[in-house]
């Protein structure tokens, strides 16, 4: 079955403790950090103490998504928090080094990669890395409408894994709600990364059901 990855990223400050609240009580497989510098992407997260605060409340695995240009201080913040992925992008400077650096952390790593990434530049690293995060829409700013070109992305990264017996899961991030959940799983998709569909909702539960 595929799994749940619910963001904050919607979430009303005001109400985000409660919302974390709701969110322990589902089945959901993953709280997702969308953590951002202002300059990478122009949205920002929240501060690192804050995040210690949240942090208490959640009970779920941690989905770490680094949308950050020098991942080094996020690596090294957010593995205290004992994640079980932290992924960053394919598109910045000296990726390979963030790699490793997660790996040394007994972290499992994820590469995302942006809209107008092509897929295929991807295949020589997927026997080191364990997720691919596929951005359905331009990272850094939640609500936003899913590409559908993501689709062809995760069919033939789907093969490509399949033919050559690799062990990556597959994760979509953006614009994922009832109907381009089906679509990412029939497609190949293992992890589906929803945020408003399931946070704006007055039945969480209900809202991830419909993804699954």
């Amino acid at each position: 079955m595929v799994k749940v990855s619910t963001s904050l990223l919607s979430v009303n400050k005001d109400i985000l403790i409660d919302s974390i609240k709701n969110l322990n009580e589902t089945n959901t497989d993953f709280i997702h950090y969308d953590v951002m510098d202002g300059q990478f992407v122009n949205n920002t997260f929240f501060p690192n103490d804050e995040i210690n605060i949240i942090n208490k409340y959640v009970e779920k695995p941690l989905d770490v998504h680094l949308m950050v240009n020098d991942p080094t201080e996020y690596i090294n913040f957010y593995k205290n928090l004992n994640p079980t992925y932290i992924t960053i992008h394919y598109e910045i400077e000296n990726y390979r080094k963030y790699i490793n650096m997660i790996k040394e952390n007994n972290i499992k790593v994820g590469i995302s990669i942006k809209p107008n990434t092509l897929i295929e530049e991807l295949y020589e690293i997927l026997d080191e890395i364990d997720l691919v995060l596929i951005m359905s829409v331009e990272p850094g700013k939640g609500g936003q409408t899913f590409n559908e070109d993501s689709l062809i992305k995760i069919k033939k990264l789907r093969k490509y894994i399949d033919v050559n017996q690799l062990n990556t899961v597959i994760e979509v991030d953006g614009g994922i709600n009832d109907i381009t959940s089906k679509q990412c799983v029939s497609s190949g998709a293992d992890i589906l990364v929803c945020g408003s569909y399931i946070t704006n909702s007055d039945d969480y539960q209900e809202q991830i059901n419909k993804l699954r």
